[in-house]
């Protein structure tokens, strides 16, 4: 076990020396000296408020230390403002002493021995020290209090994020070479992954993530037990499979945790549309790489976000093609087809997004860019007339700007020829777009009388007419562009006339 020490000069944290005292055949290697004087500095950064906490927790008798992410950032040079703590004080006893101490609490993981708090503007999580497990039946958890933070700790997922810092003693605490495995960038568990996924089968998921996050390798023996016990995630329920998904797919490596959820065979149990596009091609029926290609399209999405990781268009990227295997044919001439893919794959992308509990918002949205990626190509060298650059902008309405990324992204041809022609016209079509935007306040397009006008000029009613009358004025102005409220009338009443005969 290695212990890092922080010690104090007078009542304040003003000299800091540091020392790590290591097994007897352990190697300190640079790699670890530099992760442990990153620690050193998140540390001392967040000490004021730690050391508070921990003090108050030891003046009621308890025990307090900084653990798992926390310590794994802090050795990472990126701990954050959010903080986990573990404690040998059963909940509601944490309750009763942070209550007094923090500016909000909040019991929402109180059944799993968790309390929140917000303090100073740091995000804290109080966990009682634990053992959970599924039996073979259930989707959830079930939790039991241990009495030592040894025990805790073997209970977490790696082995990374299963050491701890004892406050406020600034004992670093690391029983199964977590130290050693974050400066070998690998992911191991701290017991045998058998047992480890066999207790909470999401770890899985989690390995795929976190090697997606921190772009760490995954231990074989890791990787054989996912393989071999990959079913087991059939029991986890599904927002909890969602939310460990979208941690993954907004990583800073989404690829390394999508192949190996592929590899292991997971991806068949929550995303079995992934692997499916998995296609074997032969020397007759050569088609492109379509797994390799959305994977292509992902990357190539993320390098075009602007604003930080944006789910919906990653999402779209990775699930704009689903509808190829199912409509793939082979043509007499050689070719394979996959026609009308975009339209199928945004039914499949509704009914796989549904089934892991997105909102019904991302799900539309998604869908959307799916049904849409294609549209563009029939845009050629420019044939389009405005009518359709409006229809294009009118059924993207809000997702425009994500539609642009994800057409941009669908271009993955090696044929320099051919990729730079692709952006040359698209280049133009969001030309086109930019013009008419500003002659014609495409954002907002809707006909030039609204629905209280047709009622009067018509004399009808409020009803079904009412919305018949708004469609044909909307075809109207998506044709000819801004009419004016003289010939909108006009061609209303023209229009009237002859539904009355």
């Amino acid at each position: 076990m290695r212990h890092l020490s922080i010690g104090r000069a007078g009542a304040g944290l003003r000299h800091v020396p540091f020392s790590v005292v290591p097994n007897a055949n352990e190697d300190t290697s640079p790699a670890l000296s530099r992760a442990q004087q990153r620690a050193v500095s998140e540390l001392l950064r967040v000490a004021p408020v730690a050391d508070d906490l921990a003090r108050r927790f030891r003046d009621a008798g308890f025990s307090l230390a900084l653990v798992g992410g926390s310590v794994r950032d802090a050795l990472l040079g990126r701990l954050g403002n959010d903080l986990d703590f573990t404690t040998d004080a059963r909940p509601e006893d944490v309750l009763k002493i942070v209550r007094l101490w923090a500016d909000a609490v909040w019991e929402v993981g109180i059944a799993f021995g968790t309390v929140g708090a917000q303090k100073a503007g740091y995000q804290i999580e109080i966990t009682t020290y634990r053992s959970e497990a599924y039996d073979r039946s259930s989707r959830k958890p079930e939790v039991s209090y241990g009495d030592s933070i040894e025990e805790d700790l073997v209970r977490r997922d790696f082995t990374v994020n299963a050491m701890a810092v004892a406050l406020p003693e600034k004992e670093f605490i690391d029983p199964h070479g977590g130290l050693d495995d974050l400066a070998a960038r690998v992911l191991r568990t701290p017991g045998t992954p058998e047992a480890s996924f066999s207790d909470d089968p999401l770890r899985m998921m989690r390995a795929a993530r976190f090697a997606a996050q921190l772009d760490f390798e995954v231990a074989p023996e890791v990787v054989r037990a996912m393989t071999e016990m990959a079913g087991r995630i059939d029991i986890v329920s599904a927002e909890r499979v969602r939310d460990e998904l979208n941690k993954l797919i907004l990583s800073a490596h989404p690829r390394k945790g999508l192949t190996l959820l592929v590899d292991t065979g997971l991806a068949e149990r929550v995303l079995p549309e992934l692997p499916a596009l998995r296609l074997e091609s032969d020397e007759h029926h050569r088609h492109k790489d379509v797994y390799e290609h959305t994977l292509i399209v992902l990357e190539q999405a993320i390098a075009l976000e602007e604003e930080g990781p944006d789910l919906t268009l990653r999402l779209a990227a990775l699930l704009h093609d689903i509808g190829k295997p199912k409509t793939r044919r082979f043509e007499k001439d050689g070719r394979v087809s996959f026609h009308h893919h975009e339209v199928v794959g945004a039914k499949m992308t509704k009914k796989r997004m549904t089934a892991l509990k997105y909102s019904n918002e991302l799900v539309r949205d998604v869908s959307r860019l799916v049904e849409l990626h294609l549209r563009f190509h029939g845009y050629g060298t420019g044939e389009w007339t405005d009518s359709a650059v409006r229809r294009y902008v009118r059924d993207a309405g809000p997702l425009l700007e994500r539609l642009h990324k994800l057409t941009r992204s669908d271009c993955t041809t090696r044929n320099k020829r051919k990729a730079a022609a692709l952006s040359r016209a698209y280049d133009h079509l969001e030309e086109r777009i930019a013009q008419l935007k500003e002659q014609e306040e495409l954002d907002a397009i809707r006909p030039d009388l609204d629905g209280n006008q047709i009622m009067q000029i018509l004399g009808i009613r409020p009803g079904p007419a009412v919305g018949r009358a708004y469609k044909h004025l909307l075809e109207l102005r998506l044709e000819n562009g801004p009419m004016g409220q003289e010939a909108a009338t006009q061609a209303l009443k023209e229009w009237w006339a002859a539904q009355q005969n």
